[in-house]
């Protein structure tokens, strides 16, 4: 057989273990490996009738190209937030006429066709929400294929782990512990925006492990004027006369909307964040402390993976090989109740998670709450 195999979406540690599992796994059974490079932005740069757009596009794949990358973050074929299914007219390659009068456009059949000019048997898909929704979409067109779920959210549907989410979490941890130092010389409160949009799961776990005196969710609108009185308190109960206050970038204040900036993209995304700052700046306004704003952003999803996710990274790709070999299409691979399993693409149409507010949540003192921990899973998700 000839797989191909994409990164799609945000890049985040761990990556690139799974790539070289996979190939190394896939060679040993006597297969070939085609890396499709930028995600399915690999669907629409190659014109099956242009060799140099596949050359651009494509990167082939045996253990002497893979040995190292394990050690480094990111991914080796590079990423994009592409959708084939849904392209506007920025994004229209000019080798393409749409069949549809206007934008977005549907270019999945020439996604097929490229994937009948690489000679490809089946594909590897790795990445979140919007990158396994259109897995599944090249499953329904009859292309075998085969996810590895990736977010640093860890809200994918159907599994109980995402590649990327304890190396976020591990430097969020590092990050706001390293600014006690500078947030107490100056005793001031900190506010640190870190990654997000729709779920509050990396803050809630960074915030719980890092021991912030307050917590904002994506899923829980705060109160400004009541969360500026309780960091107050909280400042003045510290003996070294600080505070800290992490928030995901997704979080509302009651009554207003998520802070976004810049024109949609052709996909619909606009850029998030900016929460921490409005934030910050209220409180001063509101309580005359000094704030120190932290937006972490991408740092926590650079340099390599931490222990967990260098281990489910290559394991996952070893498995997804495995049910190629096996010839399974339409599944993901994932882990359950501590267990790695495969589960059916169509567990996307559940939604991505979110953070069970009930369960984990003090919706009024704004913090994390974990306790009866007995029968809950592992990352408390």
């Amino acid at each position: 057989m000839r797989i191909g195999i994409l990164t799609g979406g945000g890049d985040v540690p761990g990556l690139n273990p799974a790539i070289k599992s996979f190939t190394n796994r896939m060679d040993e059974a006597g297969h070939s490996v085609l890396g499709l490079r930028r995600g399915w932005g690999a669907m629409l740069g190659i014109d099956p009738d242009d060799p140099d757009t596949i050359s651009a596009h494509t990167m082939p794949l045996d253990p002497a190209a893979v040995r190292t990358i394990d050690r480094a973050g990111g991914t080796i074929l590079h990423s994009s937030r592409t959708n084939p299914g849904r392209v506007g007219d920025g994004s229209l390659p000019p080798f393409i006429t749409p069949t549809e009068p206007e934008a977005p456009y549907d270019l999945t059949d020439h996604a097929v066709r490229v994937i009948e000019r690489l000679g490809l048997d089946a594909l590897v898909a790795i990445g979140g929400d919007d990158t396994l929704s259109y897995a599944l979409r090249m499953h329904d067109e009859g292309v075998p294929v085969v996810a590895i779920p990736k977010t640093m959210d860890n809200d994918v549907p159907g599994t109980d782990y995402c590649i990327g989410f304890s190396t976020a979490v591990t430097r969020s941890v590092r990050f706001i512990n390293d600014l006690r130092s500078a947030v107490g010389s100056h005793e001031r409160l900190a506010v640190v925006e870190l990654f997000g949009r729709y779920s509050g799961e990396t803050s809630l776990i960074s915030g719980y492990l890092a021991s912030a005196d307050r917590t904002l969710i994506a899923e829980v609108p705060f109160d400004i004027e009541r969360l500026a009185g309780m960091v107050v308190a909280d400042r003045a109960a510290n003996p070294n006369r600080y505070a800290v206050v992490v928030v995901s970038e997704g979080a509302t204040m009651t009554g207003g909307e998520r802070v976004e900036s810049g024109a949609a993209d052709a996909y619909g995304h606009r850029k998030l964040g900016g929460i921490g700052e409005t934030t910050g700046n209220l409180i001063k306004r509101m309580t005359g402390i000094g704030i120190m704003n932290q937006r972490v952003g991408y740092l926590m999803r650079s340099g390599p993976p931490d222990v967990l996710d260098l281990m489910v990274g290559a394991n996952y790709g070893t498995m997804a090989a495995e049910m190629l070999l096996a010839g399974a299409s339409g599944d993901m691979v994932a882990i359950r109740r501590g267990v790695y399993t495969a589960t059916g693409l169509e567990v996307l149409a559940e939604g991505a998670r979110r953070v069970d507010v009930e369960a984990f949540y003090d919706a009024e003192a704004y913090r994390p709450r974990v306790r009866a921990l007995a029968g809950k899973p592992m990352f408390l998700y």
